[in-house]
C-alpha cells in the first residue's frame, strides 16, 4: 500500500458513501485487499497523520471546533482525510482556505464541530473484518516532527488567530 492507492481509497468509498460513512466505507473497500495491503495501510495512514501534525493546522481546527485538544486534533485530521487528497493537500498548504470548504462553512452556520475518530481506524477495522484478527502492533510506527515555534502562542490570542488565519476567523467570528 503506498500512498496513491490509500487515497484512491479514500476517493471510491466518498464517492460510494455519505459524507459521514467514508471511513466504514473505507475500511470494507480496504477489507478486500490481501492481509498484507491492509497492514501497509495503517503505515500509510499515520504517515499523513504525521504530515498533518502541524501547528498552522492544529489552529485551524481550533478555529473550526471552537477549540482542540491533543485528541481533537487527531480526530479533525481524521475528518481531513476522509475529505480527499485535494482537500488535505490545500489545508496543509494554507489551513485558511479551509474556510472555502463546504462543511467548514455549514460548520460555521450551524455550530458543528468537524472530526472522525473512526477515520483513524480504517486499517483496523479492515484488518479485523478480513482476518479475524487485531491488526499486529508492529505494523507501523507513529513518529510526529516538532511543532512550529513561530506558532506558539494560545489559540484564544484573537489578535494572533485573525492575523494568521484571516478567512477563518471572519467565518467564524473568531473576535
Amino acid at each position: 500500500m503506498d500512498k496513491q492507492t490509500f487515497w484512491q481509497l479514500i476517493e471510491t468509498a466518498r464517492a460510494d458513501a455519505a459524507a459521514q460513512e467514508v471511513a466504514p466505507r473505507a475500511a470494507q473497500l480496504l477489507a478486500g485487499f490481501p492481509e498484507a495491503e491492509i497492514a501497509a495501510a495503517q503505515q500509510v495512514l499515520w504517515d499523513l497523520l504525521a504530515e498533518s501534525y502541524r501547528s498552522p493546522l492544529w489552529a485551524a481546527a481550533y478555529v473550526i471546533n471552537g477549540g482542540c485538544s491533543d485528541d481533537g486534533f487527531d480526530y479533525f485530521r481524521g475528518w481531513l482525510l476522509t475529505q480527499g487528497r485535494a482537500t488535505f493537500d490545500a489545508a496543509l498548504a494554507d489551513p485558511d482556505s479551509l474556510a472555502a470548504h463546504p462543511a467548514v462553512r455549514e460548520a460555521a452556520a450551524e455550530g458543528l464541530e468537524l472530526w472522525d475518530e473512526e477515520a483513524l481506524s480504517i486499517a483496523w477495522t479492515a484488518y479485523e473484518t478480513a482476518t479475524g484478527r487485531e491488526l499486529p502492533a508492529d505494523s507501523f510506527t507513529i513518529g510526529y516532527p516538532p511543532l512550529d515555534p513561530s506558532w506558539d502562542f494560545d489559540f484564544d490570542d484573537e489578535e494572533q488567530v485573525t492575523t494568521r488565519l484571516p478567512r477563518l476567523s471572519a467565518l467564524f467570528d473568531y473576535s
